[in-house]
């Protein structure tokens, strides 16, 4: 039964998050992508601590292992993408034209 409700949850957040994105405009794309960037840094210091524990087993491990590289490649990767859409809106200068 508690399967049921899980799967109800992930259901409902998927539609919701789907809904939601979908209707953001355009200029508020920058400001929520930073939004998510902090958010993944915060799953990254969770995995941290997670692959620090001690008395963890093997697969516990792997998978704080995993959790920490996939974190800090969706902060890294959000982060430079952020930063080049911020740059898109930087007045060029020089060239005289």
């Amino acid at each position: 039964m508690e399967l049921i409700y899980l799967l109800f949850i992930l259901m409902l957040s998927i539609f919701l998050g789907f809904e939601l994105i979908s209707k953001v405009p355009a200029t508020l794309h920058t400001p929520l992508m930073s939004g998510a960037n902090a958010i993944s840094g915060i799953t990254l210091v969770g995995a941290i601590i997670s692959a620090g524990a001690i008395g963890n087993d093997n697969v516990t491990n792997l998978l704080a292992t995993l959790a920490v590289a996939f974190a800090t490649i969706n902060v890294v990767g959000g982060y430079l993408v952020t930063d080049r859409m911020l740059a898109m809106f930087k007045k060029k200068t020089g060239g005289g034209k």
